[in-house]
């Protein structure tokens, strides 16, 4: 027998997501990202996705399947899968040994469908359900009285419930959940950053305007894209030679640019902008990115102008005051405090505001979001070996979060493990072997 030991054993990692267009932003980026990583550490990852028309392809964040999905009227093309048997059919072919949801509403019935299956899962809370209940209108207690009902669901329903934010956390925390990770996500410090910046291209947008003020955005209801314009209108109105561009699409874009038009505001609207060498430029020559959506549990978009050294100004109703930590500022969702944070930003030194916004991305790298999501799942880090730069974060009467998580963010009690569950995952793909 040798005396080499064997290489740890890659698990199938099959990934459900709903939401996810060719040219939507974050949630693709992530699992991009998160696919790549987890390939690269010797897994095998399979997306599962909605589009117009069925495909089968491996590509550099592993096997995408696509299967057809119904069009969201409203959404400006978001697409689900509805169709619950083709979709179990599937992953009874694909086989998964571990199952990892990226949608808490039409997809949760895939948690039961795992735990029958003795099936690890893990649902990823890319959104508090409060907070979206409340940007379409429904009043603030009824929200939470049905958000406190669909988390109690999902975490019945699921392993683990992993959040990438404190603040996405507390709702299942308010509920008594006892399976919440935290696992935030990263940002390309290669791509963005802030030696992107040029005068020339900054000028070409600011058009004589003495501040560049740049929105990365989905354009819908809630993400709140109208409070960039009401911010500029504000900052104007107090003297402020300011110009927006918005680089994004969705449906309110039309409703957006007669806004504009209506009320004579110097806004560029660029639409979806999908070469993401273009969009870090983009970022780096802007003075102050704007986040105003009040339900963001993250925020690449934003973690991705602090790469490029821009601050942000946030919305306070956000989790992204937590990420954005001393780097940045938050407003109380009203044109004033949003410009009002803005003026604060431009008051500080601009070498020393985007030095602390390069620094503060610095903390969150995809190798660590990438490290904390396979603690998650219990499986290993290629190897036996944590990526570099990663390391575990401890903080005096809150245990330790799963590994990978950035210092200076809260901590997460260390959740139970599930042993008889995960044996049980690699007998059936050993074919009853332990």
């Amino acid at each position: 027998m040798s005396d080499i030991a064997a290489a740890p054993r890659g698990v199938r990692i099959v990934r459900l997501a709903n939401f996810v267009t060719p040219a939507s932003g974050g949630l693709r980026t992530a699992l991009q990202q998160l696919g790549a990583g987890y390939l690269a550490a010797g897994h095998e990852p399979v997306l599962i996705v909605p589009g117009e028309r069925p495909s089968d392809e491996h590509t550099a964040q592993g096997r995408v399947i696509t299967l057809p999905g119904v069009v969201l009227p409203g959404t400006g093309g978001y697409r689900v899968l509805t169709d619950r048997r083709r979709l179990s059919a599937l992953l009874d072919s694909v086989a998964p040994d571990r199952l990892e949801v990226s949608d808490r509403t039409t997809l949760r019935w895939t948690g039961e469908w795992a735990r029958r299956r003795r099936i690890p899962s893990v649902m990823v809370s890319h959104e508090t359900a409060d907070g979206v209940l409340r940007t379409w209108g429904v009043p603030a207690v009824a929200a939470g009285r049905a958000a406190d009902r669909l988390n109690r669901r999902s975490a019945w329903s699921y392993s683990r419930i992993v959040c990438t934010t404190e603040w996405a956390e507390r709702e299942f925390v308010r509920i008594g959940a006892r399976n919440v990770v935290r696992a935030p996500l990263g940002v390309d410090l290669v791509r963005c950053r802030p030696e992107r910046r040029r005068a020339e291209l900054r000028a070409r947008y600011a058009r004589g305007a003495d501040v560049l003020l740049l929105m990365c955005s989905r354009l819908s209801v809630e993400k709140r894209p109208g409070a960039a314009l009401d911010a500029l209108a504000t900052l104007r109105d107090r003297g402020v030679r300011a110009t927006l561009v918005i680089a994004g699409d969705g449906p309110l874009a039309g409703a957006l640019a007669r806004r504009a038009r209506e009320r004579r505001l110097p806004v560029v609207f660029l639409g979806h902008v999908g070469d993401r060498e273009e969009l870090a430029d983009l970022q780096a020559a802007a003075d102050i990115c704007l986040a105003p959506g009040p339900a963001e549990t993250f925020g690449l978009s934003a973690l991705e102008a602090l790469a490029c050294g821009t601050p942000v100004v946030a919305s306070a109703s956000s989790a992204l005051p937590e990420i954005l930590g001393a780097a940045g500022g938050t407003a109380a969702d009203t044109p004033e405090t949003f410009a009002d944070a803005v003026q604060g930003l431009l008051d500080r030194p601009e070498a020393l505001r985007r030095a602390a916004a390069r620094a503060r991305a610095e903390l969150f790298s995809w190798d660590r979001a990438v490290a904390a999501f396979l603690a998650a799942h219990e499986a290993p880090v290629g190897a036996g070996q944590a990526p570099s730069g990663m390391r575990p974060v401890v903080e005096p009467g809150r245990g330790t979060t799963v590994p990978g998580a950035p210092v200076g963010m809260p901590s997460t009690p260390a959740v139970p493990a599930v042993p008889s569950v995960v044996a049980a995952s690699v007998r059936r793909r050993n074919g009853g072997a332990a």
